[in-house]
């Protein structure tokens, strides 16, 4: 499939736009700009208002005005370096000065003859005593006045381009935009009101008022919402491919599922039950299936991965359950081992420890069906691991496995349904963008027994009473966590914060109560001393490193965190989820050093008032912004040139139920909407939509 013809102009180079030579396009690509096209996405952040006064008497300074002056005398410099000053009146009759540094005095002559009337517009300051405007914006004859915009767009900067460079390349860009039919559901634009494409790029471009700039402008959110479609389509499309994959139903019968429901001292919770049928239903199908299976800290993934993988199990097949590190992989299988004997199936571990006659055996099992369930790490991709019928890959933690990894796993079985599971509240909007190709489950309850944890705010200057809890908790029997700062970015000064509370806490607390965890131990001794706090020996484990996701200590019910201010949100929370396992009555004691700042308070707060995963990462979204809340590096978050992801969440589910809807009815894109798409993605740039298409 090659590029419509009508785009041509817009994927030229871009040194066929006015006034743009090899040296300046070089200079563009600190932009993102390589090519016309990129130019009508790179709009202005702000804008000047130039509108006429008619003397500087009319503003207070400092600040931009545009007023018609008449000049008078010229005061060259008299030494070197000192500034060139021409004395000018105002129509209002007030006088100031313009000021040039290392002008020539022809050059200014010219540009501002005495006696004669121009028109100025720049930044009017105060300085001892007298108005001046240092270096003006503009200065034009009255004949020329009508060339200066009232309000004049200000684009993202970069060193080697000015302001008229980057105005006169986008218009000149403009200039060869093409009337593209229309891509957007009819009543949709109707109901926002939004203008059509080449309206919207124009109107962009040319904002009469900082309202223009703002991104609830009707063009802007056109703009915005036509970026976050097109990714969902390019989603949509993937998806569709990879449900065209021919996929294997697979029917679960109940009698095992049901021996593990037999065998619960609890109830599932109504998410547990909702999500077990929509995952089954999807197995059902001979669709393959891509479902993310997204719970807060304790809300039961466990349980919903484990009956998943017995559906793959009662329908004749196997199911692998994969995790990111060894030591979560022997979690789960400890976590899973009563679960599997309830049920009476065979499940096996296998990570890179696995060698020789052992790791023989356990893949013979695999491949003659004897095992049912596997457990195992990155080892499982390996060409010798055969399954006999892998029916259900379920994948945890999410980002650190991307997508073609999914296929590739996805590859093991004919056409193996993958499950995702996250312990990462995502709100919505990135849910969207980063697993748009995927269905969801949302378990958003905990299991009952689970009682709410208490969260209080107490500052590092009340340590004492917090260390006297701590021995009435340890006298009652009770574990703690006590989690130490990063310090700057150096494991030593960690390492010595860590042993100096270590050893602080050992003297008030008595010796063989406290256990100590950092990054800079042997990882034989950190196992070992996160063993002996397992088992109870312990009973106060002090540790730098963020104790790892996962772990599960029942009798642990006291968290204290050190310096909880510079943690972020979404850490404080999964910290937070270390304990309240067990049935006991939990705290979480966040120490902060005061004063607190503003988003340190907001922070703490928002962690006090609720437990909810869901809101704190829709409120961490709001203060820090996309790319940190999942890490840039391995987001897999697409850059959008409009779009805002954390003003313009809502946006996105509307362009995923579009694009879904748009394929469904039209699932190779021929109809007249359905080609207005496909010029969408070629204008953005989706050649991995495009690609599908055409395979397709």
């Amino acid at each position: 499939m090659s590029r419509p013809e009508p785009l041509f102009p817009l994927f030229a180079s871009l040194e066929t736009l006015d006034g743009v030579g090899p040296k300046t396009a070089t200079a563009f690509v600190a932009l993102n700009v390589e090519r016309p096209k990129d130019l009508l996405f790179l709009l202005p952040h702000s804008g000047i208002d130039r509108a006429r006064k008619n003397s500087v008497r009319d503003v207070i300074p400092p600040t931009t005005i545009t007023v018609q002056i008449t000049a008078g005398g010229h005061f060259p410099p008299r030494t070197k370096g000192k500034p060139y000053r021409i004395m000018v009146r105002d129509d209002g009759g007030f006088e100031f000065q313009l000021v040039f540094f290392h002008a020539r005095a022809d050059y200014l002559t010219k540009l501002l003859p005495t006696g004669q009337k121009r028109l100025v517009s720049g930044r009017v300051e105060i300085f001892d005593g007298i108005a001046q405007m240092v270096h003006p914006d503009h200065v034009l004859r009255p004949e020329e006045a009508s060339d200066l915009p009232l309000f004049e767009p200000v684009y993202p900067a970069t060193a080697g381009i000015t302001q008229k460079t980057i105005q006169r390349a986008a218009t000149s860009a403009i200039a060869r935009a093409p009337d593209l039919a229309e891509w957007i559901d009819g009543p949709l634009r109707l109901r926002e009101g939004w203008p059509d494409w080449l309206d919207a790029v124009k109107t962009a471009h040319a904002p009469t008022s900082n309202t223009d700039i703002a991104d609830t402008a009707p063009a802007r959110q056109r703009l915005a919402y036509d970026e976050l479609f097109a990714h969902q389509l390019t989603l949509s499309l993937a998806r569709a491919s990879l449900r065209r994959g021919k996929g294997v139903a697979s029917i679960g019968t109940g009698t095992l599922q049901s021996r593990v429901l037999q065998s619960l001292p609890y109830a599932p919770t109504t998410a547990q039950t909702r999500a077990i049928a929509e995952i089954a239903a999807d197995m059902a199908q001979p669709l393959r299936m891509n479902r993310l299976l997204q719970g807060d800290v304790g809300s039961g993934k466990t349980l919903v991965a484990f009956q998943a993988l017995l559906i793959a199990a009662e329908s004749g097949g196997q199911g692998v359950m994969m995790a990111p590190t060894e030591i979560l992989a022997r979690q789960h299988h400890e976590s899973l081992g009563p679960l599997a004997m309830a049920a009476g199936v065979n499940l096996v571990l296998l990570t890179g420890r696995d060698k020789g006659t052992d790791r023989h055996a356990k893949l013979a099992a695999l491949v003659n069906g004897k095992t049912q369930i596997l457990v195992g790490t990155h080892a499982v991709f390996q060409k010798d691991v055969i399954f006999h019928d892998l029916r259900l890959a379920v994948v945890d933690e999410q980002h650190r496995f991307g997508v073609a990894q999914r296929m590739e796993l996805g590859a093991k079985g004919q056409a193996a349904d993958v499950l995702v599971m996250t312990a990462t509240p995502i709100p919505r909007s990135l849910a969207l963008a980063t697993h748009g190709d995927m269905d969801v489950s949302v378990l958003d309850e905990k299991p009952a027994g689970r009682k709410p944890i208490k969260t209080a705010l107490i500052s590092t200057a009340r340590i004492d009473e917090v260390v006297a809890h701590l021995r009435d908790a340890v006298a009652d029997g009770r574990q703690s966590y006590w989690v130490c700062p990063l310090v700057e970015d150096s494991e030593v000064l960690d390492y010595a914060s860590a042993e100096a509370r270590f050893q602080h806490l050992r003297a008030a607390l008595g010796d063989g109560v406290v256990g100590l965890v950092h990054g800079q131990m042997p990882p034989a001794e950190k196992d070992a001393a996160m063993a002996r706090f397992v088992a109870g020996e312990t009973k106060v484990l002090v540790a730098t490193t963020v104790i790892e996701v996962g772990v599960n200590v029942p009798d642990a019910t006291i968290m204290v965190v050190e310096r909880a201010e510079i943690f972020g949100l979404s850490q404080l929370h999964q910290l937070r989820g270390r304990v309240g396992r067990g049935a006991a009555q939990s705290t979480c004691l966040l120490m902060y050093q005061a004063p607190l700042g503003e988003s340190g308070t907001r922070r703490l707060t928002i962690l006090r008032d609720t437990e909810d995963g869901f809101r704190i990462a829709e409120e961490d979204l709001a203060m820090r912004g996309a790319g940190d809340l999942i890490g840039t590096a391995q987001s897999g978050l697409p850059k959008f040139r409009v779009a805002d992801l954390e003003r313009q969440g809502a946006l996105m589910a509307i362009a995923q139920t579009d694009a879904r809807k748009l394929l469904a009815d039209d699932p190779d894109l021929t109809t007249p909407r359905g080609r207005a798409a496909r010029m969408l993605l070629w204008l953005l740039d989706q050649d991995r939509a495009i690609r599908l298409i055409s395979v397709g």
